[in-house]
C-alpha cells in the first residue's frame, strides 16, 4: 500500500504527524499527495480508457501488434500518444505483441540448375510497384507430421503480397500457380524482376518457362544464403508467428488454409507494416496512386 494512503487511512486514530515520523516521510509530501488526489484520480481514469482502446487494438490483431504499430494505430485515429506509454500501460495490462521464431529450412538446391544472376544484391528495396519481386516457399505444419506448402510472391515496394498458392507438395507447379496469381493480381508482370533462392522449384524448366511468359526477369541468390532472400525469409517469419501464435500445427489442412486466407487478406488490407510508415500494403499503394496523380495533374 502507498505510505500516503495508509496515512489517510489512519490519520483519525493516530495523526497525521506521529504516522509521518513512523513511516518516514515528510508531512509536506502527505499533504501535497493529498492535495493532487483529483489529478491523479483523473489520470487513472484516462490510463483505464486508454488501456481499453489499446485492448481493442491488440484484440484486433489477433493479440499480434507490440508497442509501435499498436501507437501507430490510436494516432490514425486521431489520438496524442507517445510510445513511453503505450509501453506502460501495455506492461501494466500484461499486453506483449509477438516474436520471431527461428525458421524451418524449406530450400533443396539443383546443383545442376542452370546459373541465374543475382540482380539484387541484398537491396530489397524498389522504388515502383511491381518492378521487383520476391517469391519462396514456406512449410505449414497441420498436424500428424503432415505439411502443406505456401509459395509467395511479394512485391518490394509496397511489401503486399501480390500471388500465393497452396499445396500439399513442393512442386514446382506450386510457385508456378504463385506467380500466375501475382500476373492476375497486377494485370502484367513485364519488366519485372522476380527473385527467389536456389530450391530445385525455381530452377526448374515449367518455372523459368513462366516467367518468360509473364515477361519476368529471374534473379537468385547464392546457394546455401538465406539473408540474398532475407525479405522473403522475413515475411514467412511474420506469417508463422502471426498465425500460429506459439502452436507447433494447425490440426488439419483445412484449419490452416482457412486461418491462412483470413491472415493473408488481413496482411495486405489492415495489418501495418513497419517499413511503410505503420501502414498496410493495399494502404501504401493507394498513397503511391494519388501522389502520383497529383503530380501528372500538376504537370
Amino acid at each position: 500500500m502507498n505510505r500516503c494512503q495508509f496515512v489517510a487511512d489512519h490519520r483519525a486514530f493516530y495523526g497525521v504527524k506521529r504516522l509521518c515520523q513512523v513511516l518516514g516521510i515528510a508531512r509536506s509530501t502527505f499533504y501535497y499527495w493529498q492535495a493532487t488526489a483529483s489529478v491523479r484520480t483523473a489520470r487513472l481514469a484516462a490510463d483505464a480508457r486508454t488501456t481499453a482502446r489499446i485492448r481493442a487494438v491488440h484484440a484486433a490483431s489477433d493479440g499480434t501488434y507490440g508497442v509501435p504499430r499498436i501507437t501507430a494505430e490510436l494516432r490514425e485515429r486521431g489520438e496524442a500518444i507517445n510510445h513511453k506509454k503505450v509501453a506502460r500501460l501495455m506492461k501494466t495490462a500484461g499486453l506483449t505483441g509477438l516474436r520471431l521464431r527461428r525458421p524451418r529450412r524449406t530450400t533443396v538446391a539443383d546443383p545442376a540448375a542452370a546459373k541465374v544472376p543475382d540482380l539484387l544484391g541484398r537491396d530489397f528495396t524498389a522504388e515502383e510497384i511491381n518492378t521487383k519481386y520476391v517469391g519462396d516457399i514456406t512449410y505449414l505444419p497441420v498436424g500428424g507430421g503432415k505439411f502443406c506448402y505456401l509459395a509467395t510472391v511479394i512485391d518490394l515496394a509496397s511489401r503486399r503480397l501480390a500471388g500465393w498458392a497452396i499445396a500439399d507438395h513442393m512442386r514446382s507447379e506450386l510457385v508456378v500457380d504463385a506467380l500466375a496469381a501475382a500476373e492476375r493480381t497486377r494485370g502484367s508482370l513485364a519488366g519485372a524482376i522476380m527473385h527467389t533462392d536456389h530450391g530445385a522449384q525455381y530452377c526448374s524448366r515449367s518455372f523459368a518457362a513462366a516467367c518468360r511468359r509473364a515477361g519476368v526477369i529471374q534473379s537468385m541468390g547464392a546457394i546455401g544464403s538465406s539473408t540474398d532472400n532475407a525479405a522473403a525469409e522475413s515475411w514467412n517469419a511474420t506469417m508463422k508467428r502471426e498465425t500460429l501464435q506459439g502452436r507447433k500445427s494447425w490440426s488439419n489442412e483445412r484449419e490452416a488454409r482457412l486461418e491462412l486466407f483470413r491472415w493473408l487478406h488481413r496482411y495486405n488490407t489492415v495489418r501495418r507494416h513497419t517499413r511503410l510508415g505503420h501502414r498496410s500494403p493495399n494502404a501504401y499503394e493507394h498513397a503511391l496512386d494519388r501522389a502520383s496523380t497529383t503530380l501528372a495533374q500538376a504537370a
